[in-house]
């Protein structure tokens, strides 16, 4: 038994290490496609950042519903009407304040107004997200949220914010990762949510329609 048993050793270290390694790597197929049904830069990049190369389809769905996970479906749907062997991911997210949702603003004006409500405030970001897998027809949705607890920034300070343009862009009226990062003073769940789409719930939402998230890394 010695004998053999240094054989089998011998036989290890004697093999190639590459191989070997060729050897226990199982073939994968092609990977699916993952379309991004919005025109948000943010997304994209959050997709990117987390190991992704999603295509952009943007909707042209108009936002007219206050109903985050509505508005995701109906974008997911549009896009996958148009695509083909792919898994559609659509989102949309509003700021919840008060008892009111918000979405973009609609002028300069507005965006004022809100940053002056929402400062020293806490509000509830929420981004629907819905995933269609065009192959098999199947969808899946859900709503992630996030509190958000605003600091104080001054009048003029909220003044130099809106004429950056950038509030104007957004849901809420503010961006964690970009220039309204220093008017936030923490938030509690998911940051990437607050960005516009929630990783975890995606890996989820992806589960439940049978892929794996780590079949889509790029």
């Amino acid at each position: 038994m010695k004998a053999n048993g240094a054989h089998v050793r011998a036989s290890i270290r004697e093999r190639n290490p590459t191989t070997a390694l060729a050897a226990l790597t199982l073939p994968r197929g092609p990977r699916m496609r993952l379309v991004l049904a919005s025109a948000s830069p943010a997304r994209l990049r959050l997709l990117r950042d987390a190991g992704f190369d999603p295509e952009v389809v943007v909707s042209g769905v108009q936002e007219d519903v206050d109903d985050v996970e509505e508005l995701a479906v109906r974008k997911a749907l549009a896009v996958a009407d148009r695509v083909s062997d792919a898994l559609v991911v659509g989102c949309d997210s509003m700021l919840l304040l008060n008892g009111t949702l918000a979405g973009k603003p609609r002028d300069a004006a507005e965006a004022t107004e809100r940053w002056r409500a929402m400062r020293g405030t806490t509000g509830a970001l929420l981004t629907g997200h819905c995933v269609v897998d065009t192959g098999s027809g199947r969808r899946v949705s859900a709503t992630a949220e996030t509190a958000v607890r605003f600091g104080t920034p001054t009048d003029a300070e909220i003044d130099a914010y809106v004429a950056s343009g950038e509030p104007l862009r957004v849901a809420g009226a503010f961006t964690i990762d970009g220039r309204g990062a220093a008017f936030v003073e923490s938030i509690d769940g998911d940051h990437g949510n607050v960005v516009g789409l929630s990783l975890p719930l995606l890996r989820r939402l992806l589960a439940d329609l049978g892929h794996s998230v780590v079949d889509l890394w790029a």
